[in-house]
């Protein structure tokens, strides 16, 4: 067994630099080396959700200050939207926020359809919302599961992505595919759902509700998990405010601020449902706030499957509803045999019509709008602006990841390391919708 080197040590002008790699951490730990240590937490870590690099700056094992590197992960979507049609930038928002890729869609399409002067169809409303629901509960799911996984506690990881993967299941049934959607599209959806829906939807919801109370037994009421949790990552109303947070961690220090009952849109007005409000604003409030609004959005998705009426998903006019009369044919998807039967054999205007939309994609009035949906993270914002083009000019996000992570200093310095890695997991940050 070789003895560990000590550590090298450089001089800056900042005074003295030691690079330490583990194995000869103790040979600065004596009263000669009493000075602060500087350390990278990321951006290759397991708890930095992603590719986040976190400089702690430690007095013995108290943070003293803390810093957020981000941009590992970026992918110019709010640029590449510029270069794409209208009905094209949804296959792009999607990928923001990888975790919640309905609400990108909708938040997006919602703007377009505001510069348009539209309205979806109320069915393809009373989807979104069905979706945005089951998509939020798997969102938080993923949230329990990754912090259970980061304090130690591993069925808590098990348990929470037994349970996504029933909602990845129901998401690929009703979309076609589990994320990444693209089915939510200015103007309506893609296509209708498939025959069998409601009984797929109910069998989720009555499945989810013997599930849930299991987190309360596993997690809530667990003594080490509290002890764990409580009085960790404390943020104030007040620092909520100044820093622009919102979702969760908002409503853990006592605002009830939800889009969907302040603002409300897609119809969100017409249901039921409690807006779960804490004051403690610590991680355990955080914790126990998204096991509330999963149980939440089971009793929105049983009433939008209660609400759906008959009728079509994408607005009537043949100048923005593309793809025209989608639904699955003979390969499994596509425009049906039908209906390209008509365009090519019977229309040569409809065949013309088709291509243009289809290549260049349809004109927006010129304008600019800013729509926002309450993502499972808080307010998702889209900011575009329309030149009377079939392009946008600009496309601006307001993550709520983004914002939501300068709670990160302010949650953390003055505690200990180890509470650094639980109050990452209460802000629940997603890197792709931090970066974009």
């Amino acid at each position: 067994m070789t003895t560990p080197t000590p550590a090298d040590e450089r001089i800056t002008t900042e005074g003295p630099v030691y690079t330490v790699t583990g194995g000869d951490w103790d040979t600065l730990l004596d009263e000669d080396h009493d000075d602060r240590i500087v350390i990278n937490m990321g951006p290759q870590h397991p708890s930095t959700h992603g590719v986040l690099r976190l400089v702690l700056e430690l007095e013995g094992e108290t943070v003293q200050q803390a810093r957020s590197v981000i941009g590992y992960l970026h992918t110019g979507i709010e640029k590449n939207c510029e270069y794409r049609t209208w009905t094209q930038g949804v296959t792009f928002v999607t990928r923001m926020d990888y975790l919640a890729p309905i609400f990108n869609e909708v938040g997006y399409c919602l703007g377009v359809e505001k510069l348009l002067g539209i309205e979806a169809p109320r069915r393809a409303q009373q989807a979104r919302v069905l979706l945005m629901e089951l998509n939020r509960i798997g969102s938080h799911l993923v949230c329990l599961a990754t912090g259970g996984m980061e304090l130690g506690a591993l069925t808590g990881m098990t348990a929470g992505f037994r349970e996504r993967e029933e909602v990845l299941h129901l998401l690929e049934f009703l979309t076609g595919l589990r994320m990444n959607h693209a089915y939510v599209r200015p103007g309506g959806l893609a296509q209708d759902f498939p025959d069998g829906w409601e009984e797929k939807v109910t069998e989720f919801v009555a499945l989810m509700r013997t599930r849930l109370p299991d987190y309360d037994k596993l997690l809530t009421g667990q003594p080490i998990w509290r002890q764990r949790l409580e009085n960790v990552g404390y943020l104030p109303l007040d620092g909520c405010l100044a820093l622009g947070a919102t979702g969760p961690i908002l409503r853990s220090a006592g605002l009830p601020w939800d889009l969907r009952k302040v603002e409300p849109y897609c119809g969100y007005e017409e249901y039921d449902f409690e807006v779960p409000v804490l004051t403690e604003a610590d991680c355990y409030a955080r914790y126990r706030l998204r096991v509330a609004e999963m149980h939440e959005s089971l009793k929105i998705v049983e009433q939008a499957v209660a609400k759906m009426e008959p009728g079509p998903v994408m607005v009537e006019d043949r100048k923005v509803a593309w793809p025209a009369q989608l639904s699955v044919g003979s390969d499994g998807m596509g425009n049906t045999l039908e209906h390209v039967r008509k365009i090519m054999g019977q229309s040569m205007e409809s065949l013309i019509h088709h291509f243009k939309l289809v290549t260049e994609g349809f004109h927006v009035p010129a304008g600019q709008v800013y729509t926002a949906v309450e993502s499972p993270r808080g307010e998702l914002g889209f900011h575009l602006v329309s030149d009377g083009g079939t392009r946008p000019v600009r496309v601006h996000v307001r993550e709520p990841s983004f914002v939501n992570l300068q709670t990160m200093p302010a949650m953390s310095e003055g505690g200990m390391v180890a509470d650094v890695i639980a109050a990452v997991a209460s802000i629940d940050p997603v890197m792709g919708g931090v970066d974009r």
